[in-house]
């Protein structure tokens, strides 16, 4: 155990992170903006399923297989923003419950 050496200066700052300057407000979006690019993205999905059920519906599908995906595509984008969702509700309740 003596040949374990502890030297922290020997690690290397993390590339772009600063701990000499503040974080600026208008730096602390990252994490809204994937969210809101994810939402988008799951509101895209959506969107195209809603049209391959129309179009289904209607008789006017030229490609089955295709109108299948974006549907399996859209299900599987819901199912996991409603996992992400829940993942952050058990998170900030267990934060919440976390005595200070």
């Amino acid at each position: 155990m003596e040949n374990i050496k502890n030297d922290i200066s020997l690690t290397k700052p993390l590339s772009g992170v600063s701990s000499s300057s503040p974080v600026k407000p208008d730096e602390g979006g990252e994490f809204s903006k994937l969210l809101k690019k994810s939402i988008d993205e799951l509101n895209q999905a959506q969107e195209t399923s809603d049209k391959a059920l129309a179009d289904m519906a209607s008789g006017q599908i030229k490609d089955l297989h295709q109108a299948a995906i974006a549907i399996g595509k859209a299900e599987t984008s819901m199912k996991l923003m409603l996992e992400v969702r829940n993942k952050a509700i058990s998170a900030y309740k267990e934060i919440l419950r976390t005595q200070i």
